[in-house]
């Protein structure tokens, strides 16, 4: 297993995390899927009932309930490190984005926030203290790759650029199918960022999508229909790996891959 860093250069892709309405329900279904043990979090009943997915004792990802009566759009949330949250928050404002919750505290966790880019799609911030991120990658279970899926990746890329200092590789343009911008620091890619043009579709919207390693992805999406998941996307070969893109039976959608460098 690859650890992952204690402390990651703010913009980098440290934890995923999804509101539910049946926790019970979810966390029999990722557990069945990638074999997920969890815990309860200290703390963080405040916001509701939380915990954590774990694979042989590391964190990897967070599953939340929402209160009743909440009808919220489910969907996998990208967190990007931050060292202070007030001061990103600032300059997500100033650069056209909006902060929808916090900046707040979540106990001894850490400082949050929830924002969105000028296309619309959410992620979060998260500024490290007790809880620092996803601490594995790699292993079957463990999210290992953001991709935000928007109209035009090399508009919205400024904006990213701007907040997080992100290096630019850019391919394509004007939400073609090779409108692809890699969001890279220190050289090293940490995100991509994909223009579908008209193929985005009115129901999401500009999204980001988490990638969850799989040791097969055609077994993976067997698995998910009968556990009660369905596929949008068949497997099919990527530069990258084997990919579907799945979702889990409240609707939550997300990828499985199996990267081609296993």
């Amino acid at each position: 297993m690859t650890e992952a860093p204690i402390r990651r250069r703010p913009g980098t892709p440290c934890w995923v995390s999804l509101m539910v309405h049946s926790l019970g329900t979810t966390r029999d279904f990722y557990g069945a899927l990638f074999g997920w043990e969890f815990v309860q979090v200290p703390g963080a009943q405040q916001f509701g009932p939380y915990v954590r997915g774990v694979l042989d004792g590391k964190e990897v990802a967070g599953i939340g309930e929402l209160a009743p009566g909440r009808r919220l759009p489910l969907a996998w949330t990208t967190y990007l490190a931050t060292d202070d949250a007030d001061k990103t928050a600032e300059a997500i404002r100033g650069c056209g984005g909006t902060v929808g919750v916090g900046p707040l505290d979540a106990g001894e966790e850490g400082r949050l926030a929830m924002a969105s880019d000028p296309a619309g799609a959410v992620f979060g911030i998260w500024q490290a203290q007790a809880h620092t991120g996803t601490a594995v990658a790699g292993p079957h279970g463990t999210p290992v790759w953001n991709e935000l899926v928007t109209r035009e990746a090399a508009w919205v890329s400024t904006f990213y650029r701007s907040v997080f200092g992100y290096e630019l590789e850019t391919s394509g343009q004007d939400g073609s199918r090779d409108d692809v911008v890699t969001l890279r620091l220190d050289g090293r890619a940490v995100a991509t960022l994909h223009g579908v043009g008209e193929g985005l579709g009115p129901i999401r919207g500009s999204h980001w999508m988490t990638y969850f390693e799989v040791d097969d992805t055609d077994a993976a999406a067997r698995l998910i229909t009968e556990l009660g998941g369905h596929v949008i996307e068949p497997p099919w070969e990527t530069a990258a790996g084997r990919v579907a893109t799945v979702a889990d039976p409240e609707g939550a959608v997300f990828s499985v891959v199996r990267s081609a460098d296993r």
